[in-house]
Order: structure tokens, then sequence, then C-alpha cells
């Protein structure tokens, strides 16, 4: 079954929620815009892109009610299919040829949503997309932390994990104890956990997106041990999502 917090968010697409419409679209826009553009080829140009992605998430709302989570189809894979399923309609129109030849299209409830592999169409999951879409969570939930911190406490934090500046120079620079340092580093990482465990619960349909974070190095019930590892794996997919937002911003805003 849908946890809590996915069954919450969903109803707030349903209901119209610009909130969390552009949560959506803010976590995940340029996943989809950059597996479009991959899909497309040079067939489609960066306003259909982004048209597609747009369309792509509405209909994830609209048809949340055809997911079956007994199949055990992932987050991603939703998305994913959704994304297929609308550029599909889309290179079909422009064509103006019929879907394979005169086979008939795939509905968004057929065996590519249900979870199971591709059949060689090049446009299955792969490691790139899931790792992307991990990325995006990730990255939603840095958000959500910096907007709840106090300045000092984030400041500290990006200075400290995502530029890697020592913690006395750190201290230095803002004019505090290396241990007030330490301390408010450690808060906003336990703001982190806490926001990556809601963020991913929100975001994910199975038990195995849920456990994407330890397999990544972020363990969200973690031992002492564990903070420079989570740190470090923090700051590789913060500085990854800087990277794609600058490609997205090159290609739809230039």
């Amino acid at each position: 079954m849908l946890n809590t917090l996915t069954t919450n968010f969903i109803s707030r697409l349903r209901a119209k929620d610009e909130a969390a419409w552009y949560e959506l679209w803010e976590t995940f826009g340029p996943v989809l815009r950059a597996q479009l553009t991959k899909w497309g080829r040079g067939r489609i140009g960066v306003e259909t892109v982004r048209d597609l992605s747009q369309e792509t998430l509405a209909t994830l709302s609209n048809s949340i009610d055809h997911y079956d989570p007994s199949r055990g189809a992932r987050f991603s894979t939703w998305l994913l299919a959704i994304a297929k399923h609308v550029l599909g309609d889309e290179i079909d129109r422009r064509m103006a040829l019929k879907r394979g030849g005169g086979k008939k299209a795939l509905g968004l409830d057929e065996s590519w949503m249900r979870g199971e592999k591709g059949q060689g169409d090049g446009l299955s999951p792969d490691g790139e997309y899931e790792a992307a879409i991990f990325r995006a969570k990730v990255e939603a939930a840095i958000r959500i932390v910096e907007k709840g911190s106090e300045f000092m406490d984030f400041s500290i934090y990006r200075m400290r994990v995502f530029d890697r500046v020592p913690g006395k120079e750190v201290a230095a620079s803002l004019g505090v104890s290396e241990p007030t340092v330490s301390r408010r580093l450690a808060k906003v990482r336990e703001m982190l956990r806490s926001s990556l465990q809601e963020v991913i619960s929100t975001y994910s349909f199975t038990e195995e997106e849920i456990e994407e974070a330890r397999r990544n190095g972020l363990d969200l019930n973690p031992t002492k041990a564990d903070d420079t590892l989570f740190d470090d794996a923090i700051a590789d997919i913060y500085h990854e999502q800087v990277e794609l937002r600058r490609r997205d911003e090159a290609n739809f805003t230039g």
C-alpha cells in the first residue's frame, strides 16, 4: 500500500494545490526534461520538451487511481512510463503515423506500467535515470532544510560540507568558536536526515525505493561514525544537482 505521506501528497495534487504542483515541478522537472531530450534525439525542441514535462506531471495526478501497489512498480517507473506515453503521443501527432506501424499504443495500465522490464524499446528505466530521481529527492530535502534553518546554521553546513572548508576557517570567517561550528553542523545534519526520511517516503511507492538512501551512503539511522560518510554523500549529490540545474537552465532559458 502507498504510505500516508504519499497518499496525502497525491490528494493535494488532485485538489489542485498550487504549492504541491510547484513542489513536484521543482523537484522532478529537470530530470524529466533531461530524459525527454534524450528520447527525442533532436526531433523535438526545447519548448516542446518543457511542455511535455509539465504534461507528464499533470498526468501523474490524473492517472494515480490506475496505480496498483501490489504490482511493485516504483515511483520513478511510474513517472518514466507516463513520460513515455506523453512523448509517444506527441511524436505520433507530429509524424501523423500510427505508433509501431499500426500496433496498439501502450496505455498507462499496461505491462510497462506494472514495473516489468522493457522489451528492447530503449525507454526502460536505467541506472542513470534512477540515480537522477534519487538525487532529485535528496535535493528537495536540502531545499526544505535550507528554508527551515537559521541562516547561520545552514551557512556553516554549506561551508563545511558543500564547500569543504575546514572547521577552523569557518569559525574564523564567521566569528564563532570551532565547538559552535561543530554543534550547528550536527544540528543541520540531523534536520537533513529527518527531511530525507519525509521526502523519500513521499515520493516512494516501494520498500526498494525507501532503502535507496542507505545504499547511497545516506544512513538515516546512523552511528556517530556515519556522519562523515553522510556529509560526503550529501556533498557529492549536491554538486551533481548543481551541474544538472546549470545544464537545464542553459538548455531551457538560453
